[in-house]
């Protein structure tokens, strides 16, 4: 079992957190050159060098195994969210009350803003997700899937999984817009014109560790 980190953004980790999100996609780079009969290949000096096996969850190369770089059915990602590291505590510090906080506080956890005025004003240290230490992630998650395919091909249960909706228990009508929804959140993060492009993405499923 290997465990490497994902980031993922504040309105992720709220879903992941809550229950709502057992997918991630993720573009796989680089993109295939072409396809046959539906499945994904890459050219490499003229010849075909590259395809997609479902039943193994790998592409491979000239006989050599590319697997997933996030992972294959039973390896771990641990998390990187937004937070504010808190400072080494001084006497001054610890008797306004430093005793009661947090040695990471994390964005998600919906800290009011004269809380974040506080960290500032004693010295936390903000880290952006990319920055977050290993010591400070609280989410695992165990990989239990891991696929490849087209982008817009997402099913509404998948963009439902993807955490699209804010409710776990929605009626039919919300839920035809699901694939809506996770098309705003994806271009939000990849930018405009990212869900037309229907690139090839990683499709990876996955389950909380809770200990």
């Amino acid at each position: 079992m290997k465990e490497r980190p994902i980031i993922y953004s504040t309105p992720m980790v709220k879903a992941i957190l809550e229950g709502r999100k057992t997918q991630t996609r993720r573009v796989v780079k680089p993109q295939p050159n072409a396809t046959h009969d539906g499945e994904p290949y890459w050219f490499s000096g003229g010849y075909r060098a590259w395809e997609y096996r479902s039943t193994t969850d790998v592409l491979r190369k000239g006989g050599n195994v590319l697997p997933c770089p996030y992972g294959k059915p039973g390896d771990r990602l641990w998390v990187r969210e937004s937070g504010w590291e808190r400072p080494e505590r001084t006497a001054k510090m610890m008797r306004e009350g430093a005793d009661t906080w947090p040695r990471f506080a994390y964005v998600a956890d919906s800290w009011s803003e004269d809380d974040h005025a506080d960290f500032k004003r004693w010295g936390f240290k903000r880290r952006p997700s990319i920055h977050m230490p290993r010591w400070a992630s609280r989410i695992t998650l165990e990989i239990t899937a891991v696929r490849v395919e087209r982008l817009n091909d997402i099913t509404v249960a998948d963009a439902v999984a993807e955490g699209a909706l804010v409710q776990r228990e929605v009626d039919q009508f919300a839920r035809v817009h699901a694939i809506s929804m996770f098309s705003a959140i994806w271009q939000g993060i990849n930018g405009p014109g990212s869900w037309a492009a229907n690139p090839w993405v990683w499709v990876v499923e996955f389950q909380r560790v809770t200990t």
